[in-house]
């Protein structure tokens, strides 16, 4: 048993290499066991992502333009079986950015949510203006810019100039003296004298997912810039109190997250962006303290009901929780 493992109660390993949730059994292959790309078994379970499971289910209610719902609903409106929220948990399952279906709704939601002027991402648009300009979120922007590299976009343009808006607007403050002032810090609720937590790590997840040969000067001095940030707040704390936890829902795990986030989350950005910190032991404690006897992570906190699938039953061992656990803990060592 690899030295990693040794902290479990059980390796689960084999439960999540069962066929029944292809993705999980193909991110298991690849994270877990670092199968190569060309193996036999993971461009069968690759395939059987597209084949079998919640994919092929999602894509099934796409309408014709590429998107899920009336189209002017991608986000707000139709939380969370619109357009924005299917990309989300496309990219989570790992669907094929290849195939049509996906690819027309990555183009749809660079069409009608992408600000034109900035390359940031806004929560009410169309197809004729695109996203409007006043209107745009730093945790929208990151999920869509993760999720459009994720299903194999990073090199459009468009997505380009997202990954700018990040590395040039993406604040990371700490209870400032004074608010940023002008466009796009005019949303209080997400800049402030304090950046919006959640916005902070989607920006961060979204940067990660650039391989490290890609990454410009200005990307990694954003990365440093965020993942410092996370480190001074142990990831859930409040950094002028430690002893208090900025928010607790952040402490129950869940999958898909959507906008929101959890400190499982936090820990598995930071650690594939190679981070070891002393700040982080206690979140991997807290976790590691959540398995059961067999080694798996309950589902804690769920959108079941309001999503075009569901995934998981909360209160139930968790594939997608227990990947994302042994996926940190092998990282972390």
């Amino acid at each position: 048993m690899e030295s990693w493992k040794s902290v479990l109660h059980a390796d689960p390993t084999p439960w999540l290499l069962e066929a029944e949730n292809p993705s999980v059994r193909y991110f298991t292959l690849v994270d877990l066991l670092d199968r190569p790309a060309d193996d036999p078994e993971v461009l069968n379970a690759r395939a059987a992502i597209m084949q079998s499971g919640l994919v092929p289910i999602i894509l099934a209610r796409q309408a014709p333009g590429g998107h899920w719902g009336r189209p002017e609903d991608f986000y707000m409106r139709s939380k969370y079986s619109g357009t924005v929220w299917q990309l989300i948990t496309l990219g989570e399952l790992g669907a094929d950015g290849t195939d049509p279906r996906v690819r027309q709704a990555c183009e749809f939601i660079l069409e009608v949510a992408q600000d034109r002027q900035s390359g940031a991402f806004a929560y009410l648009g169309n197809s004729a203006e695109g996203g409007e300009h006043d209107n745009v979120l730093p945790c929208l922007t990151g999920n869509m810019v993760w999720r459009l590299i994720r299903l194999g976009c990073l090199s459009d343009p468009k997505v380009q100039s997202g990954i700018r808006w990040i590395t040039t607007y993406q604040r990371f403050d700490d209870r400032i003296a004074h608010a940023p002032q002008g466009w796009p810090y005019l949303r209080e609720r997400c800049w402030g004298r304090h950046t919006c937590h959640m916005g902070a790590v989607k920006a961060l997840k979204a940067l990660a997912e650039i391989p490290p040969g890609q990454r410009s000067a200005e990307i990694n001095a954003t990365i440093e810039r965020g993942a410092a940030y996370l480190l001074q707040h142990h990831l859930y704390k409040r950094s002028h109190n430690l002893s208090r936890v900025a928010k607790p829902a952040w402490l129950q795990l869940g999958f898909p997250l959507m906008w929101n986030i959890d400190v499982l989350e936090m820990l598995d950005i930071l650690t594939r962006l190679g981070y070891r910190d002393e700040r982080m032991q206690a979140v991997v404690d807290l976790v590691m303290a959540k398995q059961d006897q067999q080694g798996r992570w309950l589902l804690e906190q769920s959108y079941n009901g309001r999503c075009q699938v569901n995934i998981e039953r909360l209160g139930q061992p968790s594939k997608w929780l227990t990947l994302r656990a042994l996926r940190v803990l092998k990282r972390y060592g």
